[in-house]
């Protein structure tokens, strides 16, 4: 029962990483608030949660609108009284050398997984300031190193890097934590497309792990459940990867 008592929101809820945290937060505990931009697969995983007897709701939101941030925190406060933790977790991948990405698409993808990063670390200091609490982002392996193709994402997981660091340094005093999960390849349907797509390049992906296999979605959410907890107290600042050993 590492989070046990607590409140904790989890942004990306729908599928991936994000839906399993949500499941496993709730085992662990937590009274948990999704957010991701899709109402109908919320709605089912709050109706499965709930019916387990766990403490769920949701709410609809795109992380790239601010007002839909806010709304999302204050719905968490007036659904459960207080904010505690969370992953922030939505994000969305974009394939292409760094010359070739339509500018459309590189907008979209910095609007979500960087603005939509800060706009969530934003409210969620705000639910947080008077009482502390822990936030864990979502960046990748990718946020450490380049890599042909992948160019704008690895970009944008390089700034939730900063992001992290940033802001584990102005609200440490404050009693706020924050830490970001870095994977490296991992059984989602983000990867299942990419398989589709080039499955000798995700073979050779692969092949690189030290572990020699692609990580869960429940591990990368154990990982999470960890940081966010109390046994991880003294941790602020921290770039964790959960990737097989990869960038060993």
């Amino acid at each position: 029962m590492l989070l046990e008592g607590k409140v904790v929101l989890v942004v990306g809820a729908s599928t991936g990483i994000g839906a399993d945290a949500a499941r496993l937060f709730a085992e662990e505990g937590a009274a948990v608030m999704l957010a991701a931009r899709t109402e109908k697969t919320l709605a089912d995983l709050t109706d499965e949660l709930n019916a387990a007897g766990h403490q769920v709701g949701h709410i609809a939101t795109d992380v790239a609108v601010a007002a839909d941030v806010a709304r999302a925190i204050d719905t968490t406060l007036a659904r459960f009284g207080r904010l505690d933790g969370a992953f922030n977790n939505a994000g969305m991948n974009q394939q292409g050398r760094l010359d070739e990405v339509p500018e459309a698409d590189f907008d979209r993808l910095m609007a979500v997984n960087v603005k939509g990063t800060w706009l969530c670390l934003r409210e969620e200091i705000r639910a947080m300031r008077q009482h502390g609490g822990s936030i864990v982002n979502t960046s990748s392996i990718g946020g450490y190193r380049g890599n042909t193709g992948l160019g704008a994402y690895q970009a944008s997981k390089h700034a939730v890097i900063g992001l992290t660091r940033t802001a584990a340094h102005d609200n440490g005093p404050l009693g706020i934590r924050v830490n970001a999960v870095a994977p490296g390849p991992t059984e989602t349907p983000m990867l299942t497309a990419w398989r589709e797509n080039d499955p000798d390049g995700v073979a050779r992906r692969l092949a690189a792990v030290p572990l020699r296999k692609a990580g869960t979605t429940t591990e990368v959410a154990d990982a999470a459940a960890w940081l966010l907890s109390d046994r991880a107290s003294q941790i602020s600042g921290v770039v964790l990867p959960v990737d097989g050993g990869m960038t060993a």
